[in-house]
């Protein structure tokens, strides 16, 4: 038990019941025996304790306007104890996953030695062998409107059971899920600003289940491919690559695989975000975008330039002159900040500053725009950063 409540982030945060992760962590030693008798009773009768099935959400401005409710990000914050009981729960249940070999192989995220850079290279090498093939590549890079909220508690119970989830851990995974309540409460905390606990019907956000039980929802997602598409997933973010060698099927490839997408999607009662769904056509250096419409319905998909995917910025000719644009701000704003706090900080808190605010930033994705023209202005900077970091040694 110890062990899993070290595992837990240490947070200042808390739940309904105001125990942090850090209170948590300091009374390990004591509540360690009763908590291991509650987590083995819930186990083994399969109910999740109804006290813990409690969420404050409060929301945090992502930017515009504060009197627009669009623009807030609702956080959810659950009880401690709940992470401890989620944690095992989740221990088991990717245990189950991972061997019976469940996920497939076009998800990358929740896999040992997998990564958002495994994923990025698996999109690069299918758009670039397919440029190098001759073949007319089209990326679709799709968003869902509230995934885990519109997550359906019936549908992913019977995939769960169809994945093997039965017995007392289906009857566990059921009782987690349903009489879920939550309340919204605003930064002063007064009774006048919390709203009344109301019933949530979708898989809770900030738990630790919940990514594991979304991933199980979409599992099935990459059985729409054919011939002519691959997909890429990574926990929420679905991305597919469709080829054709023959630029008349290509426009009729491409709708038919928007259909597929936006029809699997339907019928597992989610939603997809048509608005900010949109389309790249990869071409080479000396190649002509074909003009085309990809549409569903009476929308039309918009087709842009460049995108982001998982903290790179693609473009349509894999130039990479986008992305290093935007990583030479970081970089000069990294070393400004770095010189500024010198006086004041440890040579250890610079370094540990350093690796995450500038040396993060300089090599991730090295591998796939590390090759490009404009990489070179990147490389540039090697110099500075060699004096960067010899002047924290001193």
């Amino acid at each position: 038990m110890k062990k899993i409540i070290n595992s837990l982030k240490i947070k200042e945060s808390s739940g309904y019941d105001k125990i942090s992760t850090k209170i948590l962590k300091i009374s390990a030693s004591f509540i360690s025996s009763p908590l291991s008798y509650i987590c083995n009773k819930s186990i083994l009768s399969g109910t999740f304790p109804t006290r813990l099935k409690y969420a404050i959400v409060k929301p945090l401005l992502k930017k515009g306007d504060k009197e627009n409710v669009a623009n807030y990000r609702p956080i959810s914050l659950l009880t401690s104890f709940s992470k401890v009981i989620e944690k095992i729960i989740y221990v088991r249940f990717f245990k189950h996953i991972e061997n019976n070999n469940i996920l497939p192989v076009e998800h990358f995220s929740f896999r040992t030695s997998s990564s958002t850079e495994n994923a990025s290279y698996k999109l690069n090498d299918d758009i670039l062998n397919a440029l190098n093939n001759r073949m007319m590549v089209e990326g679709i890079f799709c968003n869902l409107q509230k995934a885990f909220e519109c997550v359906n508690h019936t549908i992913l119970l019977t995939k769960s059971e169809f994945y093997g989830i039965t017995g007392i851990t289906y009857k566990l995974i059921k009782s987690y899920l349903q009489g879920r309540s939550q309340r919204v409460v605003l930064n002063n905390h007064s009774s006048s600003s919390c709203s009344y606990w109301g019933e949530i019907t979708h898989v809770p956000q900030g738990s630790i289940l919940g990514p594991l039980l979304f991933l199980l929802y979409i599992n099935d997602l990459p059985q729409i491919t054919n011939d002519s598409s691959k997909i890429v997933l990574f926990a929420d973010d679905t991305s597919m690559i469709i080829t054709n060698p023959n630029p008349s099927n290509f426009e009729k490839s491409v709708n038919k695989t928007i259909q597929d997408i936006n029809e699997w999607f339907n019928t597992n009662l989610l939603s997809l975000n048509l608005d900010k769904t949109h389309f790249i056509q990869f071409v080479t250096k000396n190649s002509s975008l074909i003009n085309f419409n990809i549409t569903h319905g009476n929308k039309k998909i918009a087709n842009v330039y460049n995108t982001e995917f998982l903290g790179l910025t693609l473009d349509n000719t894999l130039y990479w002159r986008t992305h290093t644009g935007t990583i030479i701000p970081k970089i000069y704003s990294a070393s400004f900040t770095l010189r500024v706090v010198k006086p004041f900080l440890s040579q250890d808190s610079l370094k540990m500053l350093y690796y995450s605010y500038f040396h993060s930033v300089m090599t991730y994705g090295l591998i796939f725009w590390g090759n490009s023209h404009y990489s070179n202005i990147i490389f540039r900077l090697k110099k500075k950063k060699k004096e960067l970091l010899e002047s924290l040694q001193r």
